[in-house]
């Protein structure tokens, strides 16, 4: 096996979705609090390997199915680069070193640990099963990335607001349903699903699904940020100005997938697409001016 072979099957670029345990230290205010950042970099690197794991069981159980994937083919374990008894040892490595560095915590570490066992066995029957279900399977990402959230907060005593729960599933449902997309267009264009469950969607439910998710996400920012409880809490009513990135921000996304039909890796498009990147960058700095200057 090689180190080249062993990055790709852990996907080490996919690290970044974990930044969404920093979500309840921006949004709670505590991103000077050296503590809670420990806490948050701990736990992040607590998903990083978890995630890892998870990948490498995934490239297990589909390896016949990537085989015949044009894309999935060049995957470590599909290609032979890494054999399937390296994967198995891969993914006991990076699970119980996802353990290992939450003892590092200084406190609610069995708290974290509790959420990181849920994500594990809930992607476990992903893996091996509720991948095949039409929109189980992105409800289950999407929720994947709730718990992300809930262990940032579990690790540094932060409340989650209810909006942020529901807008962190409704982006990452969004997201997950432009990436399904993806597999549509490449079904109608072969005649062969990249995905078992793909036969089950088709353009005209996916570009509904993905308007309707964008929309309820959009109302439940506005909503949050108008909220008499954000309010109290940042101590300004200017919050709702920064709808507006969110706004472009899904536009952007929406032509992305509709107009550009490249939206089969969300984590290929936020890492490479300018204007994604000074839409998200625009409204942090706004965010944070608001709160700490303004």
């Amino acid at each position: 096996m090689t180190i080249s072979g062993m990055m790709r099957i852990i996907r080490v670029r996919q690290w970044v979705k974990n930044f969404f345990v920093f979500v309840p230290l921006f949004f709670g205010g505590a991103i000077m609090d050296m503590s809670a950042l420990w806490a948050g970099f701990v736990t992040f690197a607590a998903f990083c390997f978890a995630a890892s794991g998870i990948y490498c069981l995934n490239d297990i159980v589909d390896v016949e199915a990537d085989r015949q994937h044009p894309v999935k083919c060049h995957r470590p374990i599909a290609s032979g680069e890494v054999s399937i008894g390296e994967g198995w040892m891969l993914m006991v490595l990076m699970v119980g070193l996802s353990a290992g560095v939450l003892l590092l915590l200084p406190q609610h570490g069995w708290r974290v640990a509790g959420v990181v066992a849920a994500y594990l066995v809930l992607n476990v029957g992903y893996c091996v099963k509720l991948k095949d279900s039409a929109i189980v399977d992105v409800c289950i990402v999407a929720f994947g990335f709730v718990l992300r959230i809930l262990a940032g907060g579990e690790a540094t005593g932060i409340v989650l607001s209810k909006w942020i729960v529901l807008m962190t599933f409704l982006l990452t449902l969004f997201l997950s349903f432009a990436k399904r997309r993806d597999d549509v267009l490449r079904m109608d264009a072969t005649g062969v699903p990249p995905r078992k469950n793909t036969i089950r969607y088709n353009l005209t439910f996916i570009n509904q699904a993905i308007t309707v998710t964008g929309a309820v996400m959009l109302v439940c920012y506005i909503m949050y940020t108008v909220s008499p409880e954000t309010q109290e809490h940042f101590h300004t009513d200017y919050l709702y100005l920064t709808s507006v990135y969110v706004l472009v921000g899904l536009l952007r996304y929406m032509q992305i997938a509709v107009v550009d039909k490249q939206s089969g890796d969300p984590t290929k498009v936020i890492l490479k697409d300018r204007a994604i990147q000074i839409i998200v960058l625009a409204w942090i700095v706004t965010f944070l001016f608001i709160i700490y200057v303004a």
